[in-house]
């Protein structure tokens, strides 16, 4: 065998780099220096750097690869590292290779091919932006009749009449879950979870296989249906990476009605190769979802023409929300709740996973987990109903199910309005509700209990998101500090729990996902409180500091 004049030296530290071979050309070296890709989440503190020998044989190659790899302990590996080689995924290369070939076909092709392929992108943008509005509006419509049919039918709760409505709420989650649970694991099963880091990988050089693909949004499109009707803890959350781009803004645009968020969030979450005319198309594309989703919605609701609606997840329309400077400090605590309750999720969400990769890998076994979720969360909900005996009068109903269980006539269950409607609408409810709609005693459990079952969900063989568990959760303990110091303080106007549902909500979801532009955006823009900017930004911006401090998103 002929030597091969190469030789790989992994150098891991200090030690290594020390036994470096001085003679090596230190130009050649630098030039043939390959360097690890750091767009994407990685899993080593380690600073590897791979180098080319000259005069070694391709035996010494694997050895020493081999021998220098096996330094790394992999349990030992702390999160937040950007330079560790991984042979699982393959990278990117979205940038056409400039040469003189390249340079004399453009020449020949002339100025009327640029503006023909300019053009078809633009059109390509416009495409996304109506199909993503036309997979929305379905959704919308398709979860909106699943489920009034799922609580009309099961509306006989009374306390003569219980554990047939609770059976039948069973029932109706199993249901869905399992067709949901199906598709995902013997289907497609790229489609669990959100999407999101998907998407982001993606958009940052990683291959990753069957993401981008008809069969892929088709069993999607279905299990995020299959998700929220069945009662889970989830939610509606070059060439060809722009197209994804765009689809990802077009898809936040379409869920908050916030084209100006969904742009931000590509550019900030996802996209490492931006620019100018991209940002254009991409802005182009959301409008455009925005529009087409609106005229859906509005043809659907029989006021056709209207352009008013703000998407698929309604949080409400907030006046303006008068703020202190004495609560500053209240928002910076709040934002520091946040971070701390989202770092946490996080580790519990990981310790899950592992404990799913480890037990958990046959496939009719992620199809019960599914199944055993679903029967939890009705449950959990049934029993807060039947225990909890926070009546309110009926005249102060903003659900569309209301419950009587043990209450007097002319009065329903408040427990109803954060367990028997969709997620979205339990949101809605908590920011604007009045006071006194909602015990402290119930939402503290409440928000316990939500939360297991969140992290308990996300990660199951399902299409769902954290978005709106979260924002669930944290407008729980928001309205609840909110609650508590309009009643330590009864004689200041400004202590409204609905603020303060709107701000637990941001620190709850950001300390999660440790979004802080893009979030703020739209969360704006999907409240439609421009004059709240400031508290959310300090809100954000601490749920990220803390969430940071102990791990990662």
């Amino acid at each position: 065998m002929t030597n091969i004049s190469t030789d790989v030296n992994v150098m891991i530290n200090s030690s290594i780099n020390d036994s470096v071979d001085s003679s090596v050309n230190d130009e050649n070296d630098t030039e043939k220096l390959l360097k690890p890709r750091n767009n994407f989440a990685s899993y080593s503190n380690e600073n590897i750097n791979v180098r080319f020998r000259q005069n070694v044989s391709s035996h010494s190659v694997v050895e020493t690869l081999f021998s220098n790899l096996r330094r790394l302990n992999v349990e030992e590996i702390s999160p937040g590292a950007t330079n560790f080689l991984s042979t699982n995924y393959e990278s990117l290369d979205y940038d056409p290779c400039e040469n003189h070939l390249l340079q004399d076909e453009e020449r020949k092709k002339g100025y009327k091919f640029v503006v023909k392929k300019n053009f078809a992108r633009w059109f390509i943008f416009l495409l996304i932006g109506i199909c993503t509005a036309l997979i929305a509006g379905f959704v919308d419509i398709s979860i909106e009749e699943l489920t009034s049919l799922k609580y009309n039918v099961d509306q006989c709760v009374t306390k003569h009449c219980l554990w047939l409505p609770y059976l039948l709420w069973l029932a109706l989650n199993f249901a869905p879950v399992l067709v949901g649970a199906i598709l995902v694991t013997y289907v497609e099963p790229v489609a669990a979870g959100s999407g999101i880091p998907q998407v982001k990988c993606y958009l940052n050089g990683v291959k990753m296989p069957r993401v981008v693909r008809i069969k892929t949004l088709a069993v999607k499109t279905i299990g995020v249906i299959c998700t929220v009707v069945g009662g889970l803890a989830g939610g509606k959350d070059h060439e060809k990476r722009d197209f994804v781009s765009g689809g990802a803004a077009s898809g936040v645009s379409a869920a908050f009605g916030a084209p100006i968020g969904g742009v931000l969030f590509s550019i900030e979450e996802g996209t490492s190769f931006f620019n100018q005319s991209l940002t254009w198309r991409t802005f182009f594309a959301s409008m455009i979802t925005t529009f087409t989703l609106n005229i859906i919605l509005s043809a659907y609701h029989g006021r056709l023409g209207d352009l008013s609606y703000p998407g698929l997840l309604n949080l409400g329309k907030f006046e303006t929300i008068p703020y202190q400077i004495y609560e500053i400090p209240l928002f910076v605590i709040m934002g520091t709740v946040g971070g701390l309750l989202g770092a946490c999720w996080n580790h519990l969400n990981y310790k899950i996973t592992c404990f799913r990769l480890k037990y958990i890998k046959r496939k009719w076994l992620k199809v019960i987990e599914a199944l055993v979720i679903a029967a939890l969360s009705a449950t959990m909900g049934s029993t807060m109903i039947y225990f909890l005996h926070d009546c309110k009068p009926l005249e102060q109903d903003l659900t569309k199910f209301p419950i009587q269980m043990y209450c007097n006539e002319g009065e329903y269950s408040a427990v109803a309005t954060l367990w028997f409607q969709t997620p979205e609408s339990s949101v809605r409810s908590l920011f604007h509700d009045p006071k006194g709609s909602h015990n402290d005693i119930t939402l503290a459990i409440f928000v316990v209990l939500y939360f297991f079952l969140a992290v308990a969900t996300f990660g199951l063989s399902m299409s769902s998101g954290l978005f709106i568990p979260s924002l669930l959760i944290g407008s729980a303990w928001g309205r609840l500090i909110g609650s508590w110091l309009a009643k330590l303080f009864p004689n200041c106007v400004v202590l409204n729990p609905g603020k303060y549902a709107l701000l637990g909500a941001a620190a709850q979801l950001g300390g999660v996902v440790r979004m802080t532009i893009s979030l703020t955006a739209i969360l704006i823009e999907a409240t439609q409180g421009i004059s709240f900017g400031l508290p959310l930004i300090i809100v954000l911006i601490m749920a990220k500091w803390v969430g940071d401090f102990f791990n990662e998103a």
